[in-house]
């Protein structure tokens, strides 16, 4: 029963990231361009939904781990379609992204007191913060990937800091969502052990090199 329940969460866990995986390729389409608006604030928003829908639906904080690994994985088949190189900070610091995030709720999901997290108010915080706290360390990436955050044109402000309040805004609705989201995938997605999350990944890579062909 344990390996069938632990199959089962993995499989959920892969079929949302088969969905954000898609959603990012479809939302976050121009990649050979800096982002130049609210767009990463509300590619954020997403991101936390996932993540969220992740670890409530695993019940574990690998959960969070593989989700991120999954999205970063789509990124790197986005390249491929691309051809740009792995390198490229449209592709890197996209990655830098999932991976600050992903850390962000898992921290949080430490700190905060268990009682706090089942509230719907404790909900939002989390996703809130941890969408602040992302967005405040964002411009780190220059030191990870060698490509500095974008910038507000004619400025020195990085754009993950000019719109981070958007960020925090939706975020904070976007992770009580994820993880009610989440919760009920756990309770009632009792096929996800079968092939189903491996054909919802085929099925993903084969809309991405359709959408990137149009």
């Amino acid at each position: 029963m344990e390996n069938t329940n632990i199959r089962r969460n993995v499989g959920t866990v892969i079929l949302l990231g088969a969905v954000w995986g898609l959603s990012e390729c479809m939302l976050g389409a121009a990649l050979h361009a800096c982002a130049s608006s609210i767009s990463g604030s509300v590619m954020t928003g997403v991101a936390f939904f996932f993540i969220a829908a992740a670890r409530a639906s695993g019940g574990k904080t690998r959960s969070v781990a593989l989700i991120v690994a999954i999205a970063v994985l789509f990124k790197t088949f986005d390249a491929v379609l691309l051809s740009l190189p792995l390198r490229n900070g449209a592709l890197t610091n996209p990655m830098f992204a999932f991976i600050l995030e992903g850390g962000a709720f898992i921290v949080l999901a430490v700190i905060l007191k268990e009682a706090w997290k089942r509230r719907t108010a404790g909900r939002a915080v989390w996703g809130g913060t941890a969408a602040l706290v992302s967005a405040t360390a964002f411009p780190l990436v220059k030191f990870a990937t060698g490509t500095a955050a974008c910038l507000v044109p004619g400025t020195t402000t990085p754009l993950a800091w000019y719109y981070a309040i958007p960020a925090v805004g939706i975020s904070l609705l976007t992770v009580p969502l994820g993880l009610r989201a989440g919760e009920r995938m756990r309770e009632q997605m009792k096929w996800a052990g079968l092939p189903v999350p491996a054909i919802a990944i085929a099925l993903s890579l084969v809309l991405m090199v359709l959408f990137r062909r149009l």
